[in-house]
């Protein structure tokens, strides 16, 4: 029969609850590292996986939204609401970004070299309507524009992104043209020339 390994530490051979405690304690090692090892296996698997996830499925830049069909969309537009709607002539190199009646207003937004240019006809709108989409400001002055006359909104401050706009009437309808405030004010001359036979005409017929 073998004799009892002698333990170096203490100097005598192990008891046999000394020999089981050994034995449990290198168990219980050894299974903490193989856990440990499972678990950062495992994270290299998960970064695996979510790499070959993330390179593997095709991207690609948005498609561009489709710009307005400004003449179209006012065709349409008179449609619905059952009287003429103006269709400003702008500069060719203008995107016109939307066109379209919405709650009882046809909105037109053209995006020139900086800045918008926002045009809508309100069909007969509450009294002081302007002032309240311009943050309660009254007129700062008035201008003539090819034979129409406009109210001035030259804005202190930037009211719904809007610094630089011009109101007129059309019947019971308003027409503003509003700038946001990297937009420069020339553009609203230009939309406001562009109108004045337009609303001559539908004031005419308003009449």
């Amino acid at each position: 029969m073998a004799k009892p390994r002698v333990v170096a530490e203490l100097g005598r051979p192990e008891t046999p609850d000394e020999t089981a405690a050994r034995k449990a304690a290198s168990s219980q090692r050894y299974r903490s590292s193989k856990t440990f090892r499972n678990l950062i296996a495992a994270l290299i698997v998960c970064l695996g996986i979510m790499a070959v996830v993330y390179l593997g499925v095709p991207r690609g830049t948005p498609a561009d939204t489709p710009e307005a069909n400004v003449p179209a969309a006012a065709a349409a537009a008179e449609k619905t609401v059952g009287r003429g709607v103006i269709v400003p002539e702008v500069p060719g190199s203008w995107r016109a970004n939307s066109a379209l009646v919405d709650g009882g207003e046809w909105r037109i937004v053209y995006a020139p070299s900086s800045g918008y240019v926002e045009v809508t006809q309100a069909f007969d709108p509450p009294a002081q309507w302007v002032s309240r989409e311009l943050g309660g400001y009254a007129p700062t002055g008035t201008s003539t524009i090819d034979g129409i006359e406009w109210d001035v909104y030259d804005l202190p401050s930037s009211v719904e992104k809007i610094t630089y706009a011009l109101s007129t009437t059309i019947g019971s309808d308003t027409v503003v043209i509003g700038l946001a405030e990297s937009t420069d004010q020339g553009a609203a001359t230009t939309v406001a020339e562009s109108l004045g036979d337009q609303i001559r005409t539908l004031r005419e017929e308003a009449r």
